[in-house]
């Protein structure tokens, strides 16, 4: 059955799961005496299990659709392009790759340590913490928990609640696939996460909010754990003069609304030159037109639109959106909700300022503000104002103008006239910067931060360093300043 079809109901509710702390730590001891023999895995051994992670996803694509649309409604193809597809090219770039990653790196000698030589290995940390989001429930867990099997690690995986459906799916997924002392799932809400941040995992992942994120930079602190945390953030579009204004509305109506705009790199609000302002906003309301239909009615009907995730949700965007008309916002298109199936529907604003409710956080939902500037110098002034972004989108044909935007600005990616589109290279790293995240994961980027890199330097040869020993007289003293000279 499709998951557009399905009749079942959307659960409002998460399952609930009382957190059995003596489950958890015997799992972690579990995997803690089991850590040493992951660790020396081959590449070969740890393509097998990642093989087999694939073909199980492959299996259960269908199944996987279904329980992701039980959650918030997200249509089918959306599931495929945002969580089938980029974990199984994560899977198939790792594995094509992973032996070359784990070969010790060869690097450089300073004249001083002739004879000696240095490389560079790549280890397990040990037992990895992975707690993952709501808004893609299946990719946001699965990219992180490659990257940690490729590394050699024993992994513990904490599901999102508020996607009971996905979260049901992935713990028997896992479980039919790995031995629970090398990955385990723990599902339910924040007591169970907060059970689990007790424990003293060599390495703590992270993607959500800011303030959860902080907990759990508290909870690694405590261990002297390195930690990873993917968060988000408030991610502007720059649109200026040269832009092609129906590709840009095009391209921006699809990163912003897709998945009902609860996307950490979603466009988060529009600056556009006050010239263009009106022709902008035509050329994004015909495009939604075209996307979701022409009345109100055919969006609400619309197959291709998600739902917010649960009523909370619904509440806050519609809240923060109400607040920000009866400021002086315009509604351009959309501004229909309704709260019994968390429906809301695109909504493009006008004569947005930036001390309107809407500019206050990230919005995570279907709404999309336009700000109007005369010159790069205000928009550069408001990005920088605020919290680092973990995105920033720019549609220009003039690559100075580009340029321009990158000097003055900083983020944790970004893309020129495209959306979301640097998120599925693994080529790249993807992570924030400040309030955005700490750390960066997929590919190469995403083994080595889940490896340690051990500086290893290994002497067959006569050492140089000896004639530096002491007593520090006579020729060690010369020898001394001779070698400083040298830098000189």
């Amino acid at each position: 059955m499709s998951p557009q079809s399905s009749s079942a109901p959307v659960i409002e509710l998460p399952v609930a799961h009382a957190p059995d702390l003596a489950r958890m730590r015997a799992v972690f001891d579990a995997q803690r005496a089991h850590r040493w023999t992951m660790s020396r895995t081959t590449a070969a051994e740890r393509i097998a299990r990642l093989k087999k992670l694939r073909e199980a996803i492959l299996a259960r694509r269908e199944q996987l659709a279904d329980a992701i649309h039980r959650d918030f409604k997200k249509p089918a193809v959306e599931v495929e392009l945002t969580e089938i597809h980029p974990t199984l090219e994560e899977l198939n770039h790792t594995v094509k790759h992973l032996k070359g990653w784990m070969k010790p790196t060869r690097v450089g000698q300073p004249m001083l340590l002739a004879g000696a030589s240095s490389h560079v290995r790549h280890e397990a940390r040990g037992v990895v913490l992975i707690l993952s989001p709501w808004n893609y429930p299946f990719q946001l867990l699965a990219a992180p928990l490659i990257a940690a099997i490729s590394a050699g690690n024993c992994v513990v995986l904490k599901p999102s609640e508020k996607t009971p459906n996905t979260s049901r799916f992935i713990a028997q997924l896992i479980r039919d696939v790995f031995p629970e002392n090398e990955v385990a799932v723990f599902e339910g809400g924040a007591e169970v996460a907060e059970g689990l941040l007790q424990l003293p995992f060599d390495h703590f992942f992270f993607t959500g909010n800011p303030r959860i994120g902080r907990k759990v930079m508290e909870a690694a602190a405590k261990h002297l754990a390195s930690v990873t945390l993917e968060l988000g953030g408030k991610s502007p579009v720059i649109i200026d003069e040269s832009a092609d204004l129906a590709a840009t509305a095009e391209r921006v109506a699809w990163g912003k609304f897709i998945n009902a705009g609860q996307t950490c790199v979603a466009p988060d609000y529009i600056f556009v030159p006050a010239s263009k302002e009106r022709a902008f906003l035509d050329a994004l309301k015909g495009v939604l037109t075209r996307f979701y239909g022409d009345t109100e009615a055919e969006r609400q009907a619309s197959p291709d639109l998600a739902r917010l995730v649960d009523p909370v949700a619904w509440r806050r965007v519609k809240d923060v959106l109400d607040r920000s008309v009866e400021a002086g916002a315009k509604v351009e298109t959309g501004g229909t909700a309704d709260g019994p199936s968390r429906y809301l529907a695109p909504t493009v604003l006008s004569g947005v300022t930036p001390d309107m409710p809407i500019m206050e956080g990230e919005i995570f939902g279907p709404v999309l503000p336009v700000m109007t500037y005369q010159r790069r110098e205000e928009v550069y002034a408001h990005i920088n104002g605020g919290e680092k972004p973990l995105a920033l989108y720019v549609f220009s044909q003039d690559k100075r103008a580009v340029e321009e935007v990158f000097q003055h600005t900083t983020s944790g990616g970004a893309v020129v006239n495209n959306v979301l589109i640097h998120v599925a290279n693994p080529n790249l790293p993807f992570g924030g910067v400040g309030m955005s995240g700490l750390g960066n994961y997929h590919g190469h980027f995403g083994f080595k931060t889940f490896s340690h890199e051990r500086a290893v330097s290994v002497q067959w040869m006569k050492s140089l360093v000896a004639v530096f020993y002491p007593p520090y007289r006579g020729k060690t003293q010369e020898w001394a300043s001779r070698a400083t000279r040298m830098l000189e």
